[in-house]
């Protein structure tokens, strides 16, 4: 049984799995979406999302300990800088995986996973749709609009004209 076993070695030892979730986290951090397996998806979202949480309040502190899991200073500016910007209203939930079918070469399940503000698809669609609500306004407009257009005069036609003869 694997009670409390959550960590998924990806058939990897210790020190490969933490350099490749290291540099996989600054590849999707530089390009803010990537194309990988559905495992190594899953993986990265536990190691990336703790480190944009961690990104949120800029101290030296925290910028210490998100280097020390990437390795990257480049990386960590761009995460401190221009993702931390756009994330810091969301309480979770940083990224997306979008499963994009079975790789030709090996069948291997593939995943897409971006950072879910960077997306101006998903983003653009929500924020049209939404609409306010202004009940007291809409009723009294509404009514007032009905109106007049029930208080047309009714135009003459040949069956009309002969009714009334």
């Amino acid at each position: 049984m694997r009670h409390g076993k959550k960590v998924n070695h990806l058939s990897r030892q210790a020190g490969h799995r933490k350099s490749m979730l290291a540099n996989m986290a600054c590849s999707l951090i530089e390009h803010k979406r990537i194309n990988t397996t559905v495992a190594k998806a899953k993986a990265l979202k536990q190691f990336v999302e703790p480190l944009v949480t961690k990104s949120k309040e800029d101290t030296t502190h925290n910028r210490r300990i998100v280097f020390s899991y990437l390795r990257n200073k480049y990386a960590v500016t761009e995460l401190f800088r221009e993702v931390s910007a756009k994330v810091g209203d969301r309480p979770g939930g940083y990224t997306r995986i979008i499963k994009l079918g079975n790789r030709l070469g090996d069948n291997a399940d593939m995943a897409m996973i971006e950072f879910v503000d960077f997306n101006e698809l998903y983003n653009a669609a929500k924020k049209e749709a939404k609409k306010t609500t202004r009940r007291g306004r809409t009723k009294k407009a509404a009514t007032t609009a009905e109106a007049p257009a029930a208080e047309a005069p009714a135009v003459d036609t040949e069956e009309n004209k002969e009714t009334t003869e």
